[in-house]
């Protein structure tokens, strides 16, 4: 099975790349980005060493479909998806913060609770909570986006108050942040889940927040599986769960957190096509269609660049 894990396009028009941790944006003439899905897989902050089959495609079909199942609620930055990898939108001036919004205490905010923790990005939590327990209404736990290394945790007050974000745009985000998760809910509520957690990332563009990057999918949310979550919770079991969370507990296992002198296990070609399937599985459960694999894979990058090609040819 063979994986997309680096890009090296030129495109007509193109001004410069960025190279994430996932994926890598063209930008075209300071007006359109093009911005490949590729199958790196991230965790802790840290790119793994083997790709995915199939995961970048998983991700950039997913967000596709909800950045169009979102649009009548806030502006978004998707033109097209001329390749099963590829997006196609509007360049925006991105916003340093990152919205991360929560529903059920769980995943690193858990691990900080048992800590200690009792005030997550300025919102106080109540003791005596307990793992994947609800919180009585979604709250919102921004984090300052990096470049490399960790994202950092940061309070809406801080945000204002450094001038990282107007006062004004990040109402706007936040209102967004709040609409955009509720219909993720309902969404997911159709295919008996629960979309517990997710980020989102705003930039600007005329004067306007835009809504950019993915939306909804297992690398950016956590969904539980809505049958037996009261009675895993009350019984205090693991709860079913679909997100990216099984690699990062199978890194756990391994000893590895990205912490100083831990090494990143092998990751063996039977463990990424298990990944790949589990992320195809994702899709499946999460859109509730059956996933089409792309054709054309004995050379993935020749295809993209090929329909990047064609669609920027025809594009006005």
């Amino acid at each position: 099975m063979k994986a997309l894990t680096n890009t090296d396009f030129n495109f007509e028009g193109q001004k410069s790349v960025y190279h994430g941790k996932v994926r890598d944006v063209y930008n075209i003439n300071d007006n359109l980005m093009v911005m490949v899905a590729t199958d790196r897989i991230s965790a802790f902050d840290v790119i793994l060493p083997k790709g995915i089959p199939y995961k970048g495609q998983v991700l950039n079909q997913i967000a596709a479909k909800f950045l169009d199942a979102t649009a009548d609620i806030c502006p978004n930055w998707k033109i097209a998806s001329p390749d099963p990898m590829v997006t196609v939108g509007l360049k925006c001036e991105g916003f340093r913060v990152e919205m991360i919004i929560r529903s059920i205490l769980t995943g690193s905010a858990w691990r900080d609770y048992q800590k200690g923790c009792r005030e997550i990005c300025g919102v106080k939590l109540p003791d005596g909570m307990k793992e994947n327990q609800r919180f009585p209404e979604p709250i919102i736990t921004p984090t300052t986006k990096a470049d490399e290394g960790h994202d950092m945790n940061i309070s809406k007050d801080e945000i204002i108050a450094q001038g990282i974000v107007s006062k004004e745009d990040y109402e706007v985000m936040e209102d967004y942040t709040r609409r955009l998760f509720k219909r993720g809910q309902e969404i997911a509520a159709k295919q008996g889940l629960i979309l517990v957690d997710t980020k989102y990332e705003f930039g600007k563009r005329d004067g306007k927040v835009y809504l950019i990057d993915e939306i909804h999918t297992p690398d950016s949310s956590r969904y539980f599986y809505a049958d037996g979550y009261e009675e895993k919770f009350n019984n205090g079991e693991p709860q079913r769960q679909l997100s990216k969370e099984f690699v990062r507990q199978w890194l756990i296992e391994h000893d590895f957190m990205n912490e100083p002198g831990q090494v990143m296990p092998n990751i063996t070609d039977e463990y990424a096509e298990s990944v790949s399937e589990r992320y195809i599985e994702l899709y499946e459960h999460i859109t509730g269609e059956v996933f089409d694999k792309a054709s054309d894979t004995d050379d993935i990058a020749k295809r993209i660049e090929n329909n990047v090609v064609q669609f920027l040819k025809t594009y006005k």
